[in-house]
């Protein structure tokens, strides 16, 4: 400014040299400030300037005036939020994350929204792509929803709508869903919606605060989600668990789908956890009772009868269950009295039979059985003689034979 004004012949020839001082002095005070820095001739717009504070951040609740929180982002950033957005009272000094949705230049203010909350105003002007809102579901198409949001039409794809496969779309027909808006075009009047990603993002806040609660040995309920060969696997709130076939039951199971189905609601115990990969291996039958093998030695005594029912029938015998969780063998040499070439020969799979306890090995989980045993005076197997037919006496002819 000084040399500016050394430069001002007018200046130099009508002002004291006290006004020199002067301006030397306030030259010192503004330390090489400009005039249009000093009276915001070169600053941003206020809108550029906090474009960059929208997405999630954290803010401390400074004050709740009637309907409204003031939330304090540190410095001279300052937000507002409906109250009504909490689902439970805020206190102030509490800490929390919030979407910054816009900046409100006529109040100064940045306009927010409860983290996982729907924007309260929302319109074809403040609409965004990331923004959460709330629509009601008006109809189903074949590729998905049909949503209302606000007075504006919205599309949700049907991979969109849930985290997992829904069958039947119908059901969230006049409910209401909180979804992100993944694009749109306001010409157009076009809004398309997830639900999907909100409730993935709420999974894996679930997923963190539940990996901590989680331990070996505990017993959990879940929801099965999905059915394969090898097994199902079990949602545990956030979490999904593999529960392996061998798992399922104490009998043999070989399709899954026989004992556990889609939706069902189970106790599971968790077996392993490998917090790196957030996996669980579990088992529903060991949350379910203690092993019946257990103790199988003093409850079948080698010698004694018992009744079973066959469960399966291979070349080698008739697998033998005698109770849920305990299968033994029944030989094919100790089937019938009589030499066969197939166990189907004599027992079919379903089949109520008595045996007598060959063997029993816990340890092991194996147990043999004999059938001809069971009956050794007589061989009940073995089919009945076919019926004969005598053959009829000739009677005798009377008279000659020249007659």
């Amino acid at each position: 400014m000084a040399s500016h004004q050394a430069d001002d012949p007018y200046k130099q020839k009508f002002r004291p040299d006290a006004d020199a001082k002067l301006d030397a002095q306030i030259d010192a005070a503004l330390g090489g400030i400009s005039m249009e820095d000093l009276y915001g001739f070169n600053k941003p717009p206020v809108a550029a300037e906090h474009a960059a504070e929208k997405g999630v951040r954290r803010g401390r609740i400074v004050s709740i005036e009637k309907e409204d929180v003031f939330v304090d982002f540190g410095g001279k950033s300052q937000g507002i939020v409906p109250l009504l957005q909490f689902q439970e009272p805020p206190q102030i000094g509490q800490e929390m994350e919030f979407n910054v949705e816009r900046y409100d230049s006529a109040e100064g203010l940045l306009i927010l929204s409860c983290k996982g909350s729907a924007a309260a105003n929302v319109s074809w002007e403040t609409l965004e792509v990331g923004q959460i809102v709330e629509g009601t579901v008006t109809g189903v198409n074949k590729g998905g929803l049909e949503l209302s949001v606000k007075t504006m039409r919205a599309f949700m794809p049907a991979g969109q709508v849930d985290v997992y496969h829904v069958p039947d779309l119908s059901q969230f027909i006049n409910q209401k869903m909180t979804a992100e808006v993944t694009a749109f075009e306001r010409q157009g009047r076009n809004i398309v919606l997830s639900r999907r990603n909100v409730l993935e993002r709420e999974r894996e806040e679930q997923k963190k605060k539940l990996m901590e609660e989680l331990a070996v040995g505990q017993v959990r309920r879940g929801t099965v989600r999905n059915v394969m060969d090898f097994g199902a696997f079990v949602d545990l709130g956030g979490v999904d668990g593999l529960l392996h076939v061998s798992e399922i039951s104490f009998r043999r199971v070989r399709n899954p789908g026989e004992v556990v189905k889609v939706g069902d609601v189970v106790d599971v115990k968790i077996l392993k956890i490998d917090r790196e990969t957030g996996k669980l291996s579990l088992s529903l039958k060991q949350a379910r009772g203690v092993d019946p093998w257990n103790d199988a030695g003093s409850r079948y005594a080698v010698g004694g009868e018992v009744t079973g029912r066959v469960t399966k029938i291979e070349s080698i015998g008739a697998f033998i269950e005698v109770e849920e969780g305990i299968e033994g063998l029944l030989p094919i040499g100790e089937i019938s009295h009589r030499r066969i070439k197939s166990p189907a020969e004599v027992v079919k799979e379903g089949d109520t039979v008595r045996l007598v306890v060959l063997s029993v090995d816990p340890a092991a989980r194996r147990m043999s059985f004999s059938l001809k045993q069971a009956a050794p005076a007589e061989d009940t197997t073995a089919p009945a003689p076919p019926a004969t037919n005598p053959k009829k006496k000739r009677p005798e002819l009377r008279g000659g034979l020249d007659r």
